[in-house]
């Protein structure tokens, strides 16, 4: 890995650390750049995932504060999604390769619309009336499973979905809720990373550049996203995931 691959890295893991506490869609972001440095499609997915968990865990303790009064609810939904990480994961090395590359661009192009449409997900969550419940009931514990499950194999915009299902779910505020995802996607997350750290073909080296760029990324996310334009945000991940996309297709 020469100077210029770790500083792009370095780079790639501090926006993804930063947008994935905001907005839930970091891996658009890290993802393309391991493809544009010479990495293959599961090689990138692999390692992209060991080292966003961290990063993640950096983005629960900047949002603790909005976790208050929500541990039944942490731990409810937590499993559940940690579950979903696991199949994913499991998945994920259980498949054909080929099956992954092929999937990738349409996942992609998927999570590159969730983005443009969390706008109206936002609308629906602060318009829609909400159960009062402490963890939902089995429909969010199934829908959170499977997202683990999508979180477990690729990962890019699970945050998106995960405010959509928990919005229409909870009578919370937005930031609450955002911390709650926060913890749903970490568990996804670390759950798949156990399972590539010891059974796929992570790359280490780029990992551990990542790694400090995502930890950096979930503090700053925590602590300044608020103030961040959202339309350039979204603007940005569609640009560069579509680019990706593009690039796997061709």
């Amino acid at each position: 890995m020469t100077p210029a691959d770790a500083a792009a890295a370095l780079g790639a893991g501090i926006a993804c650390g930063t947008i994935n506490t905001v907005v839930g869609s970091g891996t658009l972001i890290s993802f393309p750049v391991l493809l544009a440095l010479g990495y293959s499609p599961l090689v990138a997915n692999v390692s992209n995932t060991v080292a966003v968990a961290p990063g993640g865990a950096s983005g629960v303790v900047g949002y603790r504060r909005e976790l208050y009064g929500q541990r039944r609810r942490v731990v409810t939904l937590g499993l559940a999604g940690l579950a979903g990480g696991l199949v994913g994961a499991v998945l994920l090395l259980a498949l054909p390769a080929s099956v992954f590359k092929g999937a990738v661009p349409v996942l992609i192009l998927v999570a590159c619309a969730l983005v443009l449409l969390q706008p109206l997900v936002r609308r629906m969550v602060e318009d829609r009336g909400r159960s009062g419940s402490e963890h939902g009931g089995w429909g969010v514990r199934v829908g959170v499973f499977l997202n683990g499950i999508y979180g477990g194999y690729f990962g890019a915009a699970q945050g998106v979905i995960l405010m959509s299902l928990l919005g229409m779910t909870f009578s919370e505020s937005l930031q609450r809720l955002n911390a709650l995802k926060n913890v749903l996607a970490f568990a996804a997350n670390i759950a798949a990373a156990v399972v590539f750290a010891v059974a796929a073909p992570v790359s280490w080296p780029i990992v551990g550049v990542l790694t400090v760029g995502t930890i950096v990324g979930g503090y700053v996310g925590a602590k300044i996203g608020r103030r961040l334009p959202p339309r350039v945000l979204r603007g940005l991940i569609v640009l560069i995931g579509v680019a990706a996309a593009a690039r796997l297709l061709a």
